[in-house]
C-alpha cells in the first residue's frame, strides 16, 4: 500500500517519514517551544550536544525533568561513546597499516581525517536540528536516547 505525497504526489510507502520526492515531512514533527529553567528548550537541547553540559543536565532541576533536553543529552552521551569506540577501533588499524611502507600511514592520515570531518559534521547537524527544536533521532543512539528519556 502506497500514500502520496499532497504536495508534490510522489508515491511513497505507508511508513515514510519524509517524501523522497520534495523532501517533506509526513509525519508532524514535535517542536521545543517553551523554556526550561533559565534557558529556552532548544538553546538547553543544543548544549547538550557539548559533553559536561549533556552529563550536567541529567542530574541538574528541571533540566532533568524536561523530555526534550534528556534525549538530546543521552544522545549525545550515545554518540561520543560511539566516537570512542571507532577512534579506537581506528588506531589499532593504524598500528596494522603502519607495517606497509609510505602507503599505510598516507591512508591512516587519509581515513583519519575522513572519519575525523564525517563526526564533525554528524555533531553539526544535531546541533543545528536541536536549535530548531526537533528531536532528530539517529538510529541507534537515538533509539537509546529515545527510551532513557522516556524514563523520568
Amino acid at each position: 500500500m502506497s500514500i502520496a505525497c499532497p504536495e508534490c504526489a510522489f508515491a511513497m510507502p505507508d511508513d515514510a517519514a519524509y517524501c523522497p520526492g520534495c523532501g517533506r515531512p509526513m509525519r508532524p514533527v514535535e517542536r521545543a517551544t517553551g523554556r526550561v529553567g533559565a534557558l529556552p528548550e532548544n538553546i538547553a537541547g543544543a548544549l547538550a550536544y557539548f559533553l559536561i553540559p549533556a552529563i550536567l543536565f541529567l542530574f541538574v532541576e528541571p533540566y532533568s525533568r524536561n523530555r526534550f533536553v534528556r534525549f538530546h543529552s543521552f544522545q549525545c552521551i550515545a554518540v561520543y561513546f560511539a566516537a570512542v569506540i571507532v577512534g579506537a577501533l581506528l588506531r589499532i588499524l593504524a598500528v596494522v597499516m603502519f607495517f606497509i611502507p609510505l602507503l599505510g600511514p598516507l591512508l591512516v592520515g587519509l581515513v583519519s581525517m575522513v572519519v575525523g570531518l564525517a563526526w564533525f559534521i554528524l555533531w553539526v547537524v544535531l546541533v543545528v536540528k536541536a536549535l530548531q527544536g526537533e528531536m532528530f533521532k539517529l538510529p541507534v543512539a537515538g533509539d537509546f536516547a529515545e527510551r532513557q528519556a522516556g524514563a523520568v
